[in-house]
């Protein structure tokens, strides 16, 4: 592939001749760490340290301020890029080049002695396969190029903005949300990895960031700090799991913000944002993101647009990705005023031959005024193959979940066992596994 000219690094020059002397990327008090002409001048520096050579190089920087600059440097090169998280060490085929911090922070080239694999792409999100192995999703400059134009076009985000990066750059996420927008439209981010609601409310609150993409943990979290005037952030984001209305409600609550959900997926970026200002209904994602047309059958869902990816490698999927067009798992509802997330065909329930969507059951259960946040999953039965189980938050004796469920739902989907917990266990980017919670639930 041809990367003398991708849209990327030419839209980076215009950025650096349009504001060499802006800050680039700040750290977490305000500090300005790179102004855009620092960046391009690193990468001109890094371009030059880089091992000469082909194939992939994998980038183990985390939210590194050296990260936009060692990006544009391999691009220059001829490299295709990978990310992943610091110390991820991923075995993916064909990577040549690492690229890792050292022990006081500065950037490292470390090769592997593999032989380069030909290619076809700019980039490479890793992700995991069915069977766990790691695959890569390939990508097109031109195709990040517009992800990051519909991001920016339909949330209204320019140069004017701060973005707060505190979520994972390696995720696809965090590198659509903030650093493509830095690279290819000027806006500013905060780089840091402080994770704890308290420092990232400080840090909101010192940097004057206007823009704040982040997950739902993070925001039910801040919710629950006391509330600091933060009158510079006019935009909340929140991508990665759903967002619950009731953590919607409590950050709006404390911060005087609207959350807005956002739905995308690695194989494609961006799908769909809810605009609007209004309370929304659960799972309410809004409607398709700028050049992205949806076809939806029977709750199936078919995202076509110029960011979807090229294909996974080193196995192709086509029935599932390539020529412009993804079919993710996900079932949805479509009506006049957007897309309802409704769960995921992998997700349901084969109860004695039927099939039960665990989606049916959490609703019901949200209508409880104790219950604060519930999942739903199953478990294998000796007599109907598989049994739902509901893990609940709530303040009141599961034999009462249990009686509610079992007057407002068919006698075979209401669930046999409520198993309370303190809190729902999800990881950073508050996703929630119902197979890992299946397994922690048959090990107790």
């Amino acid at each position: 592939m041809n990367r003398t000219d991708q849209p990327i690094l030419a839209a980076w020059r215009e950025t650096v001749c349009r504001q060499p002397s802006q800050a680039a990327v700040l750290g977490a008090d305000g500090a300005v760490l790179r102004t855009f002409a620092d960046v391009e001048k690193e990468s001109a520096a890094l371009a030059e340290a880089i091992p000469s050579g082909e194939g992939i190089a994998m980038v183990e920087l985390g939210n590194h301020p050296s990260l936009p600059a060692v990006l544009l440097a391999l691009w220059r090169v001829g490299r295709t890029v990978a990310l992943a998280e610091p110390g991820a060490s991923t075995s993916l085929a064909g990577i040549t080049l690492r690229v890792v911090r050292g022990s006081g922070g500065e950037v490292l080239f470390s090769e592997t002695g593999q032989s380069p694999q030909t290619l076809d792409a700019d980039f490479l999100k890793v992700t995991s396969g069915t069977t766990g192995a790691p695959r890569a999703i390939r990508f097109s400059a031109a195709q990040l190029f517009a992800d990051c134009t519909a991001v920016c076009d339909t949330m209204g985000i320019g140069a004017g903005d701060l973005n707060y990066g505190v979520i994972s750059w390696a995720h696809s996420y965090g590198f659509s949300n903030l650093v493509l927008p830095l690279l290819c439209r000027g806006v500013p981010v905060v780089a840091t990895e402080d994770r704890l609601p308290r420092a990232i409310l400080d840090g909101l609150s010192r940097t004057g960031a206007t823009v704040f993409p982040s997950v739902p943990v993070f925001f039910q979290k801040l919710a629950t700090l006391a509330a600091a005037p933060l009158p510079k952030l006019r935009l909340c984001i929140s991508a990665g799991a759903p967002l619950s209305a009731a953590v919607a409600a409590s950050f709006r609550q404390s911060f005087g913000v609207k959350v807005h959900s956002f739905y995308g997926s690695s194989e494609c970026g961006g799908i769909c944002y809810d605009t609007s200002d209004e309370t929304v209904p659960e799972g309410f994602v809004g409607q398709p993101m700028r050049g992205v047309r949806l076809a939806v059958d029977e709750g199936r869902i078919e995202v076509h647009s110029p960011a979807t990816a090229l294909g996974y490698w080193p196995e192709p999927d086509d029935a599932v990705l390539g020529n412009g067009r993804f079919a993710p798992e996900d079932l949805v509802e479509r009506t006049e005023a957007g897309i309802t997330l409704k769960g995921r065909v992998s997700d349901f329930i084969n109860i004695a031959g039927r099939k039960l969507n665990p989606a049916e059951i959490e609703t019901v259960l949200r209508g409880h005024p104790a219950v604060r946040e519930c999942v739903v999953f199953g478990v294998p039965s000796a007599v109907r193959g598989e049994e739902p189980v509901a893990c609940v938050v709530a303040d009141v004796p599961p034999e009462e979940l249990l009686a509610f469920t079992a007057a407002r739902l068919p006698a075979w989907q209401a669930p046999k066992h409520i198993w309370p917990v303190p809190a729902l266990p999800v990881n950073e980017r508050g996703k929630l596994s119902r197979r890992a919670l299946a397994e922690r639930f048959q090990a107790q």
